[in-house]
């Protein structure tokens, strides 16, 4: 389909950044989304569209993962996996998984919080994936997958009938789909149920996060028989996936997909299909809508008419009342203690440090975004002890950082790599600092190699951002100090940081 680029269209992905495992529904004439957060505090992002297209994050339905004391530390692939959204009877739930503990529930009258504690709905390991249904015949269910590495089990979809508030199963679970009895399925997961004409109506992906498809199950009860149909895949187009995510009508007789594509180092990125019902019954998406194959478009007419605003979430934030704005999130349990001062500039206390910027509980992080970026960070150290350091890192599974790090002989401005291959940092660049404070700039080129300027300085540290675990690479802001030193009671580090797409 040939399309005019024009400001009516909009083109994938509709989000350039990290939102992994998307849901989403319309309530009245706005439309809400969450996505995975994992490790991360606080969890749980919520996002909000006027149009489908430009999406604004709102709040948070999770102020950390539990119990607080186990994710004290970054516990990288732990935590929140794939959550759904839902509103019923005026209230808003996010179901979500922790793969080591069982299905939770919070709720709230507004999605942009305050938001109930979390209640431990289905206790279990490896339960995943969680999405309810209340039925038109006023009962409730819960559709989930399996993660092998906790149950031993994975490629089946389970159904549980639940209450109607989600407080407690009421009846056994039921495998309703078994992958293994699919030709060439493997990997069946991120399920999202629903009702429509009578049927229920299960979407899931299958065959893998960056090397699958999505299937559609439909079936005359809950528990079965499904029959499937492969509605969506990659085919010509370089979208690799495509993978989970969720149907939402539009309130104007239009209907949608919003699905995930795996970016590598810049996450899992969002990209919106429309989608329209055959005469046969089942749903096709992307160019099919048009009469093309089932695969995804790159460019398409809004679904409002709206043109489309920013496709990245990464910001700038000078830190004007000495807090992190909404677009951060703490690599571990956000500690009260971290923050120090009301600004201007973020204050940080440091964390024990190992030597591994991974390791660290105060680190703080937003989204790489997908397009070529500049970050420039002002960064100061205000204690004097020797090995106390604090900077910015691009941080991965493998990192590299730039800042300032005091040493027995003084004051340097240091840039510094580590790898999963390294025992240790190793040092790239060290520059003597007449006071310990220095602005930084970050460069991250298309192929997202990394390259650092320290003052008038420009430093190739040789490498390349890689993902971290189930997420894309971040930006992050973090202080240290060597094990055993005396904690700062005031202000360790100040930053200020400008994020510019190149």
């Amino acid at each position: 389909m040939k399309l005019v680029d024009d400001a009516s269209s909009y083109r994938n992905p509709i989000i350039d950044a990290d939102v992994p495992d998307p849901d989403a529904i319309r309530v009245g004439d706005r439309f809400y989304l969450v996505a995975s957060s994992f490790h991360r505090a606080p969890g749980l992002p919520i996002f909000e569209s006027d149009d489908l297209v430009t999406w604004r994050r709102i709040g948070y339905a999770l102020d950390g993962n539990q119990p607080t004391a186990w994710f004290g530390l970054p516990r990288h692939g732990g935590g929140v996996w794939a959550p759904s959204i839902r509103h019923h009877d005026g209230l808003f739930y996010v179901i979500y998984p922790d793969p080591d503990q069982g299905v939770f529930v919070v709720t709230a009258t507004d999605p942009a919080g305050p938001w109930s504690e979390p209640h431990l709905l289905l206790p279990g390991l490896g339960i995943i994936d969680p999405c309810p249904l209340w039925d038109d015949d006023g009962r409730t269910y819960l559709v989930h997958g399996w993660a092998r590495s906790r149950a031993g089990r994975k490629n089946v979809i389970t159904v549980i009938p639940v209450d109607a508030e989600l407080r407690h199963p009421l009846g056994a679970a039921v495998d309703v789909i078994d992958g293994d009895l699919i030709d060439g399925f493997s990997t069946l997961e991120g399920p999202k149920f629903y009702m429509r004409d009578g049927e229920y109506w299960i979407f899931a992906p299958a065959g893998g996060v960056a090397t699958g498809w999505q299937t559609v199950f439909r079936a005359p009860t809950p528990y079965g028989p499904y029959r499937h149909r492969i509605v969506l895949e990659q085919g010509a187009t370089p979208v690799n996936g495509p993978h989970q995510g969720a149907w939402v009508d539009d309130g104007r007789g239009g209907d949608w997909f919003l699905h995930f594509q795996d970016r590598g180092v810049y996450g899992r990125v969002l990209h919106l299909q429309p989608m329209a019902w055959g005469a046969d019954g089942w749903p096709v998406m992307g160019e099919a809508v048009s009469g093309g194959d089932a695969q995804p478009v790159r460019r398409h007419p809004s679904p409002f008419g709206t043109s489309q605003g920013p496709r990245t979430l990464a910001r700038s934030d000078d830190f004007a009342d000495g807090r992190p704005g909404i677009h951060w999130q703490w690599e571990a349990g956000a500690d009260p203690r971290t923050v120090v001062g009301t600004g201007p500039g973020l204050g940080l206390r440091s964390s024990p440090d190992g030597g591994n910027v991974r390791t660290l509980p105060r680190v703080l992080s937003q989204n790489l975004p997908g397009e070529p970026c500049t970050a420039r960070v002002e960064v100061a150290l205000h204690t004097t002890g020797a090995g106390e350091r604090a900077g910015v890192a691009v941080l991965g599974r493998d990192y590299a950082w730039a800042g300032v790090c005091r040493t027995d002989a003084g004051v340097e401005a240091v840039v510094a790599v580590r790898t999963r291959d390294d025992q240790s940092e190793r040092v790239i660049a060290a520059i003597p600092l007449a006071e310990p404070r220095i602005r930084v700039e970050v460069a991250v080129d298309a192929e997202a190699r990394v390259r650092f300027m320290l003052g008038t300085t420009t430093v190739d540290p040789q490498f390349t951002a890689v993902e971290g675990h189930w997420v894309g690479a971040s930006l992050s802001l973090f202080a240290a100090a060597p094990y055993g030193a005396p904690e700062a009671i005031g202000r360790f580090a100040d930053f200020t940081i400008d994020v510019r797409e190149r």
